[in-house]
């Protein structure tokens, strides 16, 4: 049996779940969601609750049956609730600006890196330039969008430039002796 798969998903209230076949939709105040089940995998809407099945008993299909459950319960979380990533920008001269839809980062390059900011993810950006706030209702996309955005200048070990998450900690390594 699947740990995942046999807990119903929650759906709160102000979200709207549609199952047509094998394809599921979820809608709430922070927009519209579809997801396609594998054809394994049956679902139903019961009791405010989504309740996956399984139509068989192979390995196969019962990681296909945690993993289908929690697609919809990201989906329901982000509609209802929202997925946001921070990033902390640390270096001299380093910064990010808002410029409509695009963020113009400041990373110590000769010239400045611009960002375009897809569509159903928001962009804060702090006080001093140096925090990101990425947010928005599909977590892959948000997620997706941090990496890209951590990947334009990756931490470094030795003066702790670059761009990194909020939780994560940079090891620090001593320079060269003479």
């Amino acid at each position: 049996m699947s740990r995942v798969g046999i807990h119903p998903v929650v759906v709160p209230a102000g979200v709207q779940v549609d199952v047509a076949g094998s394809s599921v939709t979820v809608s709430g105040k922070l927009g519209k969601q579809s997801h396609r089940l594998p054809p394994e995998i049956a679902a139903a809407v019961k009791d405010g609750r989504i309740v996956l099945t399984p139509r068989d008993k192979t390995k196969e299909v019962r990681t296909k049956w945690g993993s289908a459950r929690a697609h919809l319960n990201n989906m329901v979380a982000g509609v209802s609730k929202g997925f946001t990533i921070n990033l902390e920008i640390s270096g001299v001269g380093y910064r990010a600006q808002l410029e409509g839809k695009k963020l113009n980062l400041q990373l110590g390059f000769s010239h400045d890196v611009k960002y375009p900011i897809p569509e159903g993810i928001s962009i804060k950006v702090g006080e001093k330039q140096t925090t990101l706030a990425i947010s928005g209702a599909d977590r892959q996309k948000v997620g997706q969008v941090a990496a890209e955005i951590r990947g334009l200048r990756k931490p470094e070990p030795y003066k702790g430039k670059g761009i990194k998450y909020d939780y994560e900690t940079i090891r620090r390594k001593e320079g060269k002796k003479k």
